[in-house]
């Protein structure tokens, strides 16, 4: 009888902050795509992002806060780490590499899935890994839906699967907004991370 190849689930974000959202998504994939490991990517030096991140330090520390104590779960800084704009299909490389009998699943947002034709190596990044995307997740300005036939081009054999999550009206972007003004964040993220952003009073600079 064949070994199952290890499933392992792929999860980046800027997490400033990470947010209930975020981590509902991670209980999904659990619950959802039948995953070996769930590996969680802070972003380094993000090429998409129009805004300076927070330091990686504290992205990183409330990554640990919102997520270790999910099974199966671990917290991979490599990215915060790599010199450099932080790339998806590096770090799909590296697990490749890393782990050449795996099957990878990289976990989107419908948003984030609807612009992946813009990433650098997209169709190297559809060759690599398994496409979840959540519907309803992290995205409060789209529809919430995806279609595949919608990217521009997919090369063949690339899979797409659905990861089923309940709208969550939640974006880092009105915490952030929200702790600058000083309210309370603890219906929002995680408790753990709620009394880290107050404990470094992060976000309240313009």
């Amino acid at each position: 009888m064949a070994l199952k190849k290890p499933r392992i689930g792929v999860f980046g974000g800027a997490f400033d902050p990470p947010h209930n959202a975020h981590v509902a998504m991670a209980q999904a994939a659990l619950a959802q795509l039948d995953l070996t490991q769930l590996c969680i990517f802070p972003t380094g030096q993000a090429w998409h992002k129009d805004r300076a991140l927070s330091p990686a330090q504290h992205r990183l520390a409330m990554s640990h806060l919102a997520f270790d104590d999910l099974p199966d779960t671990r917290v991979d800084p490599r990215e915060i780490l790599r010199a450099g704009p932080t790339y998806t299909l590096d770090t799909l490389r590296e697990l490749q590499h890393e782990q050449p009998g795996a099957q990878f699943v990289l976990i989107l947002g419908a948003d984030q899935a609807s612009s992946l034709h813009t990433w650098h190596g997209f169709e190297e990044i559809l060759s690599i890994a398994i496409i979840s995307v959540a519907y309803r997740a992290l995205s409060t300005g789209s529809d919430g839906q995806f279609d595949p036939s919608s990217l521009p081009s997919v090369p063949p054999g690339a899979r797409f699967e659905k990861l089923q999550l309940p709208p969550m009206d939640i974006s880092a972007t009105d915490i952030r907004a929200r702790a600058q003004r000083g309210e309370d964040l603890r219906q929002l993220v995680p408790p753990a991370v709620a009394r880290y952003i107050e404990q470094h009073h992060l976000y309240r600079s313009a």
